[in-house]
């Protein structure tokens, strides 16, 4: 990641590198490019003037010294060929964030966080003249456990007697799921995942019926919204802009309505509850001896990767060895099913102003696939996942057995995530013996003999036909062995 105080002099990038960003073409105005390892922005002429009297304003540059949007600069025409700008007027370049996520891998905190986030840079950007043209939970990522802000081509010279063209987006993609989970206990990520735009007021008012229309931020932003949407269905948006503006409506009353949405988010909690992973740690079968020899074999593996730039941490539970790897390494990615496991360790890590962690919410028998305009608006979790190490701690057993994934399966995949690695790669994984408590447990819930290649053996002829195994070792309890092995060409 390129801290937004030193963005680095661009060099000269070859032309046969530049490519769109899938996801990005929504905003004719602008769209995000990558050449050369660098994040690109082409700007066209509209868009361009916008950007001269974006950065001629106070609030942009602080925003960007305080970290809260990303770090980001207009590039010499020099240093760009002119193939390259194209039909661009300018051209932008990004700090690149360590790893995108999306917000149906966020927890219920990481999502209010990032919407307060949001309103904040909006109500600043108001009084200085400015807007943002949508309001998309997909406008921010992360660094570790902190938000940024990163669509740069949202912000826009705001136009007298109009209302926040965002409002919408923010509700669809912010504010509701986080309705339906703070007033509803409703995980909201399968809904974000199914519908790329959010979800809508009408669908979200049939779960508000009754006495829960009456619960904070609901009868307003959800139902009343839902009937001025249908009343002026038929009407073009300039016409509802033209009522709105002969009806006096004032930059003010855009900053009261963003101070009540802050103040709503802020009131809307979730207490993760207590489940079988968030006890998971007190309840496994791990002695102290266990736990200390793992530690040390993946601090080891770690070590001798040279550290690695980016480490999957899969099943991460409460983040012990992505804490861990994040002492050997640039930046981890934690990924948990459990969004109560993954909600308190996201607020660990934010209390802690944790930057080089970022936890994930993500069923690893069903990671996230692509979405979107042709499957790749939304890239999927595999396409993102160019990791110089894998940790699978006490993950194969539950797929294998609990999901009915066959071994060679689970070990392709797990290779597949570090696809240019190559032998550099670091692949540490743990086998659970079938007569280990954990894999007891899990098969008698499945008939006699369903897993006849389920043994250690087994797993390590497969293992070795995909990795270099470099080294091994059996915990002390008997029933887990450690391997760590390196991908093979």
């Amino acid at each position: 990641m390129v801290p937004p105080s030193s963005v680095p002099a661009p060099s000269t990038t070859p032309d046969t590198d530049l490519r769109a960003d899938p996801g990005s073409f929504r905003d004719p105005a602008n769209r995000v490019l990558y050449a050369d390892g660098q994040v690109l922005r082409g700007l066209g002429p509209q868009a361009a003037e916008d950007w001269q009297a974006l950065i001629g304003t106070e609030f942009f540059p602080r925003l960007i010294a305080e970290g809260k949007v990303c770090g980001t600069e207009a590039l010499d025409p020099q240093a760009v060929p002119a193939s390259q700008t194209g039909q661009w007027s300018t051209v932008l370049r990004h700090e690149r964030i360590p790893f995108v996520s999306y917000p149906y891998e966020w927890s219920f905190a990481m999502l209010r966080d990032a919407a307060l986030l949001h309103l904040e840079i909006l109500r600043t950007a108001v009084p200085a003249g400015f807007t943002t043209k949508d309001g998309s939970a997909y406008n921010l990522q992360w660094r570790g456990a902190e938000p940024v802000f990163i669509d740069i081509g949202s912000f826009e010279p705001a136009r007298d007697g109009e209302p926040w063209a965002g409002y919408r987006q923010f509700c669809q993609t912010m504010l509701y799921p986080l309705l339906m989970q703070a007033h509803l206990e409703l995980d909201f990520q399968p809904w974000l995942r199914s519908r790329i735009d959010g979800l809508e007021a009408g669908q979200l008012r049939k779960l508000f019926g009754g006495t829960r229309r009456f619960r904070a931020g609901v009868l307003k932003h959800v139902h009343l919204h839902d009937a001025m949407q249908n009343r002026y269905a038929g009407a073009s948006s300039g016409a509802v802009r033209e009522q709105l503006r002969d009806a006096g409506f004032s930059r003010e009353l855009v900053l009261a309505t963003l101070r009540a949405i802050d103040k709503l988010v802020r009131r809307l909690d979730w207490q993760p509850p207590q489940s079988h992973w968030s006890g998971y740690r007190e309840t496994c079968t791990y002695s102290d001896a266990d736990r200390e020899q793992k530690e040390r074999f993946v601090a080891t593996a770690l070590d001798e990767a040279g550290r690695p730039k980016l480490v999957l941490d899969l099943g991460a539970n409460d983040g012990t060895y992505s804490r861990l790897a994040a002492r050997h390494a640039d930046y981890v990615v934690a990924v948990e099913s459990d969004p109560a496991v993954v909600d308190r360790l996201y607020r660990q890590l934010s209390a802690e102003g944790e930057r080089r962690i970022l936890p994930l919410v993500m069923d690893l028998a069903d990671p996230s696939p692509g979405g979107g305009w042709r499957g790749v608006e939304r890239a999927s979790f595999a396409a993102r996942a160019d990791a110089d190490a894998v940790l699978a701690l006490a993950v194969v057993h539950h797929l294998a057995i609990g999901r009915n994934v066959p071994l060679p399966e689970i070990i392709d995949w797990l290779v597949g995530l570090m696809p240019t690695a190559g032998p550099d790669g670091r692949l540490v994984v743990e086998f659970v013996h079938p007569d280990d408590p954990m894999a007891v447990r899990l098969l008698a819930n499945k008939p006699a003999g369903l897993f006849p290649d389920y043994h250690r053996d087994e797993f390590e002829r497969l293992l070795a036909q995909r990795c270099t195994i470099v080294r091994r070792t059996e915990l002390p309890s008997g029933t887990r062995t450690l391997y760590v092995g390196t991908p093979r060409g």
